[in-house]
């Protein structure tokens, strides 16, 4: 009997592996490990023509929208046909003063002494030396500088369309890392196509690339999305050896870029760690892969800091001592079985130790390293949420910009008329509430299985997912807030609603909730992750796609002669070691289009350029002409040009005026319910000073004017006329 019962059992064992019939957990695993029975060779070309069609449809909207943006840029100020003067005006406010640094760069003898001059500059604010390498964040300008002459363009391209070129090459380069990383998310690039759709149509909310080219954010951004998306890679279960190592090595590289690239790149980062803090609670497989993530932020931050010029600002940073803080619990933690009760304790222990660490580490950074930097920001956010109340013209000038504001009805409904933001919503509640069941099952000790099917229709299991939902959360919670965050929030709200719509494991995971019997789940899944982005993709491009071309078509052209006028007689007229005082915004372009020294510039980062700020737009308040000609020769200028736009300024919101904000620092208007009321028996300056009497004309003589500009030399020696 003994010898009969052998051979069947060998046989059976000997025909499981060529079996056909498998089990349902086991069908990714054909996927991720190509065996030759079981993957012919037309599947690996199926495979092979998906990853090729996708990365074409990638690296071909990043390119298409890149020259749309130069297109658009082209015909919205007829760049072409324009003088040089003419196209450096367009660059506004701090805009301006990145390019003139550009500009200087490329004028220095070499690249060693233009970068000793940018980081000991005593040509550019009068009695004040800066490093405007560390302050400005100058890293973009330095490299653009370096390329255009390493590469021999300077013999076949302007300097300005080299540098406007690279931002527009970098945009491309933020499309394409949004495309990949919803493809990443969704399986299918078909959700790359519709968030490059909806990033574009929503440009007016996505990116501020059309009003000021050289803005911080526009060189940083793109790499913060590579970033995300290697992330999101490095994040995948089923992720193999090597794809893991590629996105390892990007992420390293993306993260350290970000951060040499803009001096609040650490803010947003602090928000991702934060979120990766609670994926690494909520998902213990993860855990070994968050705190590598936690490494490349030490590393990024202390070479940051190293080649900053030792910049105190990252090592009093949040983020730091939320890393040191993670690092620490995680040296304190006991090894117990996971699931278990002592297991659930710790973890409530372990976050409050982390936020309590954080708290006391970053306190004690702050008390040991010397910093100033960014400490108005801690007041203005004070003022913004009500928690103090404050008089000074700064804090109520930053309060009344539309960037630092709430965000208005317009902005949802532009959303809602593009269909982003009810398809945003949709997907946002299923991955949240498929994440939250996720916890509730861990918190109930149940396991989970190692490999989540279609069929399972558990869409929050998995750790990528998470990732983007906490941190879309975060990034909303605060554009919800501050309307100028919307930038960062809304490309990440086009790349989720995108692979929602076209993922049929989120449309499988509404119908496990649905219990949906009359027709298959699974093909109803994939049949919707289909048709809807289809349906979705074609009204977009009925609606908004002529509209697109319309602007294209559309010739348009920024006309502002007075400011040609004023910038051609400064270049003409004025001595060449004159410094000029008059708006912060006005002061950029005039270091720019001519190169002569100014009292005060566009940025808000130095607590004594805040102060400047505040003294020169004395000239619009109700100040003698005493007063500010004192102010003005204490920062030795020799011209001031008042702008009849900010002097006969009529805002929609009176309180928001500058004349009417420094009526208020001044005690020369009630704010509020009793207040006390000084009387100036002075008038407004700026008006005063036009009509030409004393004690005006012995202070300052009227040199040149025209409809927006009047200027007038400081007079060294005064004369005091009857």
């Amino acid at each position: 009997m003994a010898e009969e019962e052998g051979p069947p059992v060998e046989l059976r064992q000997r025909k499981k592996p060529k079996s056909s019939e498998k089990e349902p957990a086991k069908e990714e695993e054909i996927d991720d490990i190509p065996i030759p029975e079981r993957a012919p060779k037309y599947v690996l070309f199926q495979r092979f023509a998906k990853i090729f069609i996708g990365c074409l449809a990638a690296v071909t909207s990043g390119m298409m929208y890149a020259l749309y943006l130069s297109a658009y840029h082209e015909r919205k100020f007829w760049f072409s046909n324009r003088q040089e003067l003419e196209r450096e005006i367009t660059f506004q406010g701090d805009s301006a003063i990145y390019y003139s640094y550009y500009k200087d760069m490329l004028k220095a003898p070499s690249f060693e002494r233009g970068v000793y001059e940018l980081t000991h500059n005593n040509k550019t604010v009068s009695l004040k030396t800066i490093n405007a390498v560390q302050q400005m964040s100058l890293y973009p300008e330095l490299i653009a500088s370096v390329l255009y002459q390493a590469t021999g363009s300077n013999e076949i391209i302007e300097p300005v369309y080299f540098y406007i070129g690279i931002v527009f090459g970098l945009q491309g380069i933020y499309v394409t890392a949004l495309f990949v990383t919803s493809w990443l998310m969704s399986g299918t690039w078909l959700a790359g196509m519709l968030t490059v759709a909806w990033f574009i149509i929503n440009r007016v909310d996505t990116t501020r690339i059309e009003y000021s080219i050289p803005l911080r954010e526009n060189w940083a951004l793109p790499y913060f999305a590579c970033q995300v998306a290697a992330l999101t890679g490095y994040l995948k279960s089923n992720l193999n050896t090597y794809g893991e190592r590629f996105c390892y090595l990007l992420m390293s590289a993306s993260t350290y870029t970000f951060m040499m690239m803009w001096e609040y790149s650490h803010y947003l980062l602090f928000l991702q760690a934060i979120s990766l803090f609670l994926l690494d609670i909520f998902s213990l497989e993860q855990s070994d892969k968050v705190y590598e993530v936690y490494k490349i932020y030490i590393f990024s931050l202390f070479l940051g800091y190293l080649l900053q010029f030792e910049n105190p600002a990252l090592l009093v940073s949040p983020l730091l001592s939320l890393v040191a803080a993670l690092m620490l619990a995680k040296c304190l933690q006991l090894n117990v079985k996971k699931g278990s009760f002592v297991a659930k304790i710790i973890k409530v222990i372990n976050f409050y130790l982390v936020c309590t660490l954080t708290i006391t580490l970053n306190i004690i950074m702050k008390m040991f390293v010397p910093h100033k930097e960014n400490g108005h920001m801690l007041k203005f956010l004070e003022v913004k949420f009500g928690l103090n109340m404050t008089k000074n013209f700064t804090m109520n000038w930053l309060l009344c910009q539309e960037s630092l504001q709430a965000p208005s009805q317009d902005f949802f409904l532009r959303l809602t008329q593009s269909s982003l933001l009810p398809f945003y919503i949709l997907v946002l509640i299923i991955c949240l509430l498929s994440m939250l069941q996720v916890i509730f099952r861990r918190i109930n000790g149940k396991s989970l299985k190692e490999t989540v099917t279609l069929e399972d229709g558990r869409i929050g299991e998995r750790p990528e997912i998470i990732y983007h939902v906490i941190h879309t959360i975060l990034l909303g919670s605060l554009a919800m807030v501050i309307e100028g965050l919307k930038y960062i929030w809304i490309p990440y709200v086009c790349m989720l609603a995108a692979f929602g719509v076209c993922s049929p494991e989120l449309w499988m995971t509404l119908f496990k909730w649905l219990r949906l019997r009359t027709v298959h789940p699974i093909l109803l899944a994939l049949i919707l992750s289909m048709a809807v982005p289809t349906i979705i993709g074609l009204s977009l491009w009925k609606e908004f796609f002529p509209r697109l071309m319309t602007e294209l078509m559309e010739l348009q052209e920024f006309y502002d002669p007075d400011t040609v006028e004023l910038m051609t007689w400064i270049k003409r007229q004025a001595p060449v070691a004159a410094v000029f005082a008059g708006s912060p915004q006005l002061m950029g372009a005039i270091k720019l289009c001519t190169g002569w020294m100014v009292t005060s510039l566009p940025l808000y980062n130095d607590d004594d350029l805040l102060k400047r700020n505040e003294n020169i737009y004395q000239i619009y308040s109700k100040r003698s002409a005493e007063d500010i000609y004192k102010i003005l020769t204490s920062y030795k200028a020799n011209y001031l040009i008042v702008e009849d736009a900010i002097c006969n300024e009529v805002g929609t919101m009176r309180g928001c005026r500058v004349k009417d904000l420094l009526d208020i620092a001044n005690g020369h208007m009630v704010c509020e319910e009793g207040d006390k009321l000084t009387y100036s028996k002075y008038g407004r300056f700026c008006h005063e000073v036009k009509i030409n009497y004393s004690p005006y004309v012995n202070y300052f003589t009227r040199v040149y004017w025209n409809r927006s500009y009047f200027v007038y030399k400081i007079n060294t020696v005064i004369s005091f006329q009857s």
